[in-house]
């Protein structure tokens, strides 16, 4: 159970001062041997400030040995937009949740529980961030470039990724809880993970729901074509195979709206994140089939491409 760390945080963070260093604070106070990066990250809006937080893992790469490394990372736009609205915004729900999964880790490690693997939680913090439209719903926009935050995030060291994002602006998942994606690796959408369902069952106590993805969604924004949203951006710079995990809502709510923050489905995504860190550590997660991955890649080649911005209509 995470909700004392989904409502001990969404304090820290509904606030216009909301900051890294806020975060850091907080997290050192959940266990003061804590490893966190906080560092600002200028962009051509504005700027947001990175958190990265180290958990290392028993048997962890960190400490020379082998255990597979996750990345949980929390994505979105901004916590807040203001001054256009005023309060915590639904976008802000996937650092929510990261940060969550952190604290949780933390105080595991300070009670004698360790995970075999390491995990690096990555969000931003940034409670003024701009909007723009989309349809059906506005969304949130970011003072920075997701190619910024991709380089901050998405690191070599990572052996999956689980990245958890608010994914409400739409009407393709129409339940309240959390979704979570088919694998995604080095342009190919995969089947999606029966360990990873395994995990969504026990942790919402209810079939597991997977949310529909296009070809268009696993490319990056920059090429200007339809997006559900950015919950997959991270694909984009990784050969680590990535899984999206969608925080829903029944109805169309706008990344810019307030009062929208459901605190059990945080926490149900939290939850999420840190179960399969837990599994994937152990190595009773696989996140794909690595002998079927190479045999797709075998007959019909590589779908790297797909991990760029494509042709511009000069090279057509």
């Amino acid at each position: 159970m995470l909700l004392k760390q989904v409502i001990e945080l969404f304090d820290i963070l509904d606030t216009p001062k909301a900051c890294g260093q806020s975060v850091k604070e907080y997290l050192l106070s959940v266990n003061k041997h804590a490893d966190i990066d906080v560092y600002p990250l200028h962009g051509p809006k504005g700027k947001t400030d990175m958190v990265r937080i180290m958990i290392p893992g028993i048997h962890g790469k960190s400490k020379g040995m082998d255990a597979p490394t996750i990345g949980l990372l929390g994505r979105l736009g901004g916590l807040g937009a203001r001054p256009q609205v005023t309060g915590f915004v639904s976008d802000g729900d996937g650092a929510l949740a990261a940060l969550a999964a952190a604290a949780k880790l933390l105080d595991m490690q300070i009670k004698g529980d360790f995970l075999e693997g390491d995990v690096i939680v990555s969000t931003h913090i940034c409670p003024d961030a701009p909007t723009r439209l989309h349809e059906p719903v506005p969304f949130m926009d970011s003072p920075v470039e997701m190619s910024q935050v991709n380089a901050e995030e998405v690191s070599p060291k990572l052996d999956a990724i689980l990245s958890v994002d608010t994914t409400k602006g739409n009407r393709i998942i129409n339940h309240r809880g959390i979704a979570i994606s088919n694998t995604v690796k080095e342009g190919y959408i995969l089947p999606c993970s029966e360990d990873l369902l395994d995990v969504a069952e026990r942790v919402t106590g209810s079939l597991p729901h997977v949310f529909s993805l296009s070809t268009l969604d696993i490319t990056p924004y920059e090429n200007g074509l339809y997006h559900l949203n950015s919950i997959l951006q991270p694909c984009t710079a990784t050969c680590a195979p990535t899984v999206g995990v969608a925080i829903v809502a029944e109805s169309s709510v706008a990344g810019c709206a307030t009062g929208a923050t459901q605190f059990a489905d945080v926490e149900m995504a939290a939850r999420f994140l840190v179960e399969t860190a837990k599994d994937f550590g152990r190595n009773v997660c696989r996140f794909y089939n690595e002998k079927e991955y190479a045999e797709a890649v075998r007959r019909y080649g590589s779908m790297k491409h797909l991990q760029t911005a494509g042709r511009t209509k000069g090279e057509i």
